[in-house]
C-alpha cells in the first residue's frame, strides 16, 4: 500500500487476515481539531476562550483575530481531502454560537467556523457514498452554548444523516462486521444527554500532553502508554499546544511553523508505534496539518499495520 492513491480506500486494500480485527486494534490516522481549516476570521471569539481574550477582541479584532486564527488553526485541508488522505478520525468540536436565534451548530476552536455542522457531516456523507467500504471514526466534544433541547437537535440530526451507516455501540466493529451490515461511521458523543442512544458511543479518550515541546508530548505519551490502554477506541495526539508565554514569546511563529519544527521528531515517534491489544499498544494516532508538509504522516500510521502483521 505504497501508492499514496491508495489511501482514499486503504481500508477496502487490508489484506483478509485484518478484517476480523477489531478496529479499535487497528492502527488509524486521525486529524485533530479536523474542521479548524475553515475558522472565520469574522466571527466573534468563542464563549470558551479566556474572559482577557474576550475583552481584547470587544476593543481590538484586528489585533486579537488575526492572532487566534494563527494558533488556533491546525488543518489545511478540507475534511474530503483529509479523507482522501487515508484519515479516519475525525476530532469535531461542536457550538452554538451565543444570543443566536437560530438553531445552527457550527464548530469552534478560539472563533467559530464558516461551515455549519450540516453542511460538512453532509460532505461526509458524499464522501463515504463513493467509498463504501471505508469505516470513519467521528469524536463529537465540546459542545459550547449547547443545551439538552440543542443536543437532542444535533443527536436527531446525526442519526437521520448518518441513518444506516451507523454502527451501533452494541457491535464489536472489525471491517469484515462493518462491511457485512454496510456500517461506516462510528459516532462518539462526549455527553450524557447521549445516554440511552444505541448509535452513540461514548466518549473516546483523547491523550492530549498540553505541551509546546515535541519532547515533552512524546515523554508524555510514553507514560500514558506504560499506564495501559483503554479497552476500545482511543487516540494519541501529536498535537503542539501553545500558551500566552510561548505566543509572546514568539511573535513570528504560529501553530504551523512550531508543527513544522517537531514534524520529523514526532514521525521518528510514530514509526516505533505497534497497534493490537497490548498494554503499550497504540489505536488511532491523530496529528495537526495532516498533508501539508506530506502525506507520510497517514503512510506511517496505516503501515503500522502491516508491520504488525
Amino acid at each position: 500500500m505504497e501508492d499514496e492513491d491508495c489511501y482514499a480506500d486503504w481500508m477496502s486494500k487490508m489484506p483478509s487476515h485484518f478484517w476480523d480485527i477489531p478496529l479499535w486494534n487497528l492502527a488509524i490516522p486521525g486529524s485533530h481539531d479536523s474542521m479548524s481549516y475553515c475558522l472565520d476570521k469574522q466571527s466573534s471569539v468563542a464563549n470558551s476562550t479566556p474572559r482577557v481574550v474576550q475583552v481584547l477582541d470587544k476593543y481590538f479584532p484586528c489585533i486579537v483575530r488575526p492572532c487566534i486564527m494563527k494558533w488556533a488553526t491546525t488543518q489545511e485541508g478540507a475534511i474530503s481531502n483529509q479523507l482522501d488522505l487515508g484519515i479516519r478520525f475525525l476530532d469535531l468540536r461542536i457550538a452554538h454560537k451565543v444570543k443566536d436565534p437560530d438553531e445552527v451548530f457550527y464548530f469552534a476552536h478560539g472563533v467559530y467556523s464558516l461551515l455549519t455542522v450540516k453542511e460538512a457531516l453532509t460532505e461526509v456523507v458524499h464522501w463515504l457514498d463513493q467509498h463504501n467500504k471505508e469505516v470513519v471514526i467521528i469524536a463529537l466534544s465540546s459542545f459550547e452554548g449547547m443545551n439538552l433541547d440543542q443536543h437532542r437537535d444535533l443527536i436527531q440530526f446525526l442519526i437521520a444523516t448518518f441513518n444506516k451507516k451507523i454502527c451501533p455501540k452494541s457491535v464489536t466493529p472489525s471491517l469484515q462486521e462493518c462491511w457485512n451490515h454496510s456500517y461506516q461511521v462510528i459516532l462518539s458523543y462526549d455527553d450524557d444527554s447521549s445516554t440511552g442512544y444505541v448509535e452513540l458511543w461514548p466518549r473516546c479518550l483523547y491523550w492530549w500532553a498540553n505541551k509546546s515541546d515535541p519532547n515533552l508530548v512524546i515523554s508524555y505519551l510514553e507514560d500514558k502508554k506504560n499506564k495501559g490502554r483503554p479497552g476500545q477506541f482511543f487516540a494519541a495526539g501529536l498535537n503542539l499546544t501553545e500558551d500566552a508565554r510561548y505566543v509572546l514569546c514568539h511573535p513570528c511563529q504560529s501553530l504551523q511553523s512550531m508543527t513544522r519544527h517537531s514534524y520529523s521528531l514526532l514521525m521518528k515517534w510514530v514509526k516505533q508505534q505497534r497497534p493490537g491489544s497490548g498494554q503499550a499498544c497504540l489505536n488511532i494516532i491523530c496529528a495537526d496539518f495532516v498533508g501539508i508538509f506530506s502525506s507520510e504522516f497517514t503512510q506511517l500510521v496505516i503501515g503500522l499495520n502491516q508491520i504488525e502483521a
